[in-house]
């Protein structure tokens, strides 16, 4: 599967009132990005400093959820995921040309996203 095949099997859930219109789709989006990262980081402090087990398989399907609101998210501005990816992977390239720079990554220009 692609990551653009993915986007459009994504969708075939993001129907109702989330998909009634691109506003609601993006909060929708962008909301459950939030929560479904706060729930893979929540799985890891937990394994590092609580003494849980970290459970990996559980872990990759919160990753799965990421990856759907993501992709809800793309749809909801009319780009593609392979986009997404591609204008971050051309932005980092622009931004640390020969690989990551502690150095500037503390001086980045002001309005650097």
């Amino acid at each position: 599967m692609t990551i653009n095949e993915y986007q459009k099997a994504a969708m075939r859930t993001a129907s109702g009132v989330c998909a009634a219109t691109p506003e609601n789709l993006l909060l929708n989006g962008v909301m459950g990005l939030n929560g479904e990262a706060g729930e893979c980081i929540d799985m890891v402090k937990k394994h590092l400093f609580q003494g849980h087990e970290l459970n990996k398989d559980k872990l990759v399907k919160e990753l799965g959820d990421v990856s759907w609101y993501l992709a809800i998210s793309a749809e909801a501005l009319g780009v593609s995921l392979e986009e997404v990816m591609q204008r971050n992977v051309d932005k980092l390239m622009e931004r640390y040309p020969d690989g990551f720079d502690p150095e500037k990554s503390l001086h980045r220009k002001p309005g650097d996203v």
